[in-house]
Formats: structure tokens, sequence, C-alpha cells
């Protein structure tokens, strides 16, 4: 289902971008998510203990959740701000930034000391093991962002999840001057065989109870394929982009499902919930500060690039549009450039400034590949014991 919904996504929300309005690709999820709840609320078979509203209340870590929620939204503010809307050394900036870390050590502090009922329990940071395996899921967040908005509008759009899913459109719109339509077709390998990557990690692990060989293996390819599209420039073709697809592609998708069941494995079986929750968040929390960090890398080095821009005789509104603040929204205008000479420019502009972008995303990859040495193996149990849930259990 994820393969048909990564499939499809891509070309529809092209589709809506090309001929009625990028809108739809928000409207869309309206009836979509509608439909879920209604099949969620009459069909979904979970043995959940009754609770009081009161005692569900009282019961919520609101310190923890307000401080890491604190933490969130300034931590990425600042860095969205950043050299792009304001200098980095702005007091807006660094205030954000400053007090956006100091929000960890009240989360800390809330999960140590204070919540009753911890929001994170910090017994899941207790082993090298569980430590590796986040670190490993943030890696793979931050190089992985699934999104299928349409690049034309990039700089309204803050949506997680695969740095190719995401800036590739980017490239193919603004180098290779494709249609959303047609950007949404071109990205079809990367995330058909993520889906196949994923589907191949489940008969794999059911069989032979074995995980770590995929992560090391999954690494390695996402590591491999991320660095190949540092190779493209404002010339690749078409076919050198989409083999890079398969590999980067390939390793994605291997990546999804083991480190989670490494870090479910490693953990009581009344924290796997929780385990699996805050796995969750990191890869969200990672795929988020991509977004944000990797588009400033990109405005930056659009930045940089204005001299040339300049020299190949762009007009200042045209350098205003490629060179300032919303640079990645832009590319539709590349289009309307009469000029040959100016055109090319602004595409090898749009190259090397996503070049950049890739040199960080490998070698973040190459962290979590690092890392991953410190999984530890563990007992896969085919033995279903179920957990009670609730507060009266939890006392």
């Amino acid at each position: 289902m994820w393969a048909l919904a990564g499939g499809v996504g891509p070309i529809l929300g092209g589709a809506f971008t090309e001929f009625v309005t990028w809108r739809w690709n928000f409207w869309v999820n309206l009836p979509i998510s509608g439909c879920t709840f209604v099949l969620l609320f009459l069909f979904l078979d979970v043995h959940n203990p009754k609770t009081k509203a009161v005692e569900g209340l009282k019961a919520i870590d609101w310190l923890g959740s307000l401080s890491i929620l604190g933490l969130t939204l300034m931590l990425l503010l600042g860095l969205d701000f950043g050299g792009v809307i304001f200098p980095w050394d702005s007091p807006k900036v660094i205030c954000l930034i400053v007090f956006g870390a100091l929000m960890s050590v009240f989360f800390v502090l809330s999960e140590k000391k204070y919540a009753r009922y911890p929001l994170m329990p910090l017994g899941i940071f207790s082993t090298r093991s569980n430590i590796a395996c986040l670190l490993v899921d943030y890696c793979h967040g931050f190089v992985r962002l699934i999104t299928n908005l349409d690049c034309k509008h990039l700089t309204n759009f803050g949506q997680v999840f695969i740095a190719g899913e995401y800036y590739l459109p980017l490239y193919f719109q603004s180098v290779m001057g494709a249609s959303p339509l047609h950007s949404g077709l071109y990205i079809l390998p990367l995330t058909l065989l993520e889906a196949i990557g994923g589907i191949f990690c489940a008969f794999f692990i059911h069989r032979t109870g074995r995980y770590q060989e995929l992560i090391w293996a999954g690494l390695c390819l996402c590591t491999l394929g991320t660095g190949l599209y540092i190779n493209i420039d404002a010339n690749s073709s078409l076919g050198m982009v989409l083999g890079f697809e398969v590999v980067a592609g390939i390793g994605a998708g291997l990546l999804f499902e083991p480190p989670m069941i490494a870090l479910q494995a490693a953990v009581r079986q009344d924290d796997v919930a929780t385990a699996t929750a805050t796995f969750g968040f990191v890869r969200n929390l990672a795929t988020s500060m991509s977004i944000v960090i990797g588009g400033v890398v990109i405005q930056n080095s659009m930045a940089m690039r204005k001299g040339q821009l300049m020299s190949a005789g762009l007009s200042s509104s045209l350098l205003q549009d490629f060179t300032g603040g919303d640079a990645a929204a832009n590319v539709e205008i590349i289009k309307t450039i009469a000029d040959a000479g100016q055109r090319q420019a602004v595409k090898e502009a749009f190259s090397f400034s996503l070049r950049n972008m890739w040199i960080l995303m490998t070698a973040v990859a190459g962290v979590g590949l690092v890392v991953s040495v410190f999984i530890a193996r563990a007992h896969l149990s085919k033995e279903h014991v179920e957990t009670k849930t609730g507060i009266k259990e939890k006392e």
C-alpha cells in the first residue's frame, strides 16, 4: 500500500500543480484522512482500558510536551531564518537557537524528575545499542525526506520526510526544465525501490530473524547513492540521474524497519510503544531539520553565485529572484529567460547549490554508517504476549 501511495503521490501532486492548483495537494488529504478516521473508529480492535477524562489529563506529561514543542519550533525557526531572512548574528536567530537548545534541558529535567508518566522515558537511552539505533534513525530521516509536494512552491512548505524526493524535483524543474508532472514521474524509481526494499526486509527478517546486515547494507547503499548525486551537474543526462536513484532508493528502503525492530527488541515489552513513538519523533525531527538546513545550504549557495549570474548579464530583478530568500520557489522563471547563456548560468547555479546540499547529506549518511556498528544483535521472539496498557497497569 505504501508503494502504491509513494508512486501515485508525486504524479498526482504534479498533475494538481500543473493543471489545477498546488492547493489541491492539501485539499486531497481531507477526504482521505476522513475515510481513514471512520475506518479506524469502526474497525480498529484495540483492547484499551477505560480511563476517566480527568485522570487521563492529569497523566499527560504537560511539561515534557511543551518543552519538546518549544525545542523543535524555536530550533527549526532559528535555522530556517539564519542567513536567508535574517543574518546569522541577528538577535532573532541567536535567541531562537539558544533558547530552543535550552529547552532540551527542561525536557530532560521533566522526564527525569517531574513526569509521573514520561513522554520519552530516559531508560530508552540507557544502552549504546539503543542510542545507535536512534542515531541511525536520525541520519536516515535527515537524508530521506518523504514529501511529494511541488518544488515550484518549495519555500511555502515544511512537511517532513527524502532529500531525493524533496530536492530531486527541484533539480528536474530548475536544471532540466521538467514540468511538475514530469518531475513526479522522474522520481518513481526512487519511491518504488524504497517500497520494494522495505518489503524485502519484512521477508528477510521473518525468515532469518536478523536485522544487522540489512542496516549495514542499507547505510552503505544510502551513502553511496547520495554521494553519487554529487556528480550531477547542469549537463547530466536523465538516465544518469535515474540510475543514481536506483542505488539510493534501495539503500533507503532497507532502513525503514530494521533499526526500529532493533530498538524494539532491546527494550522491555511495556516500553515498546514509547520506544516506537520516540523512534518516530526522532525521524520526523531529523527530516524537518533536513528540509530547513538543506534549504539554507541551497539559498546561501545561490547567493554565492551572484557574481557569476551578474557576469552573465542577468537583470537586477532576476538576480533578486535567484539569489534572494525565495530562489528555490522561482524555478519556473528560468523558462522565461530568452538568452541561452543567462539561462545556462542560472541552471549551473542551481546545480552548484544542490551539489553542496548533496555533500551535506552524504556526510550525514556516513555518520549513520559509522554508528551502525554499535547496534547489538538481539533474539527476536516468535511468541506474542499482549501488554496490558492504562494508568492502573502503570501504577
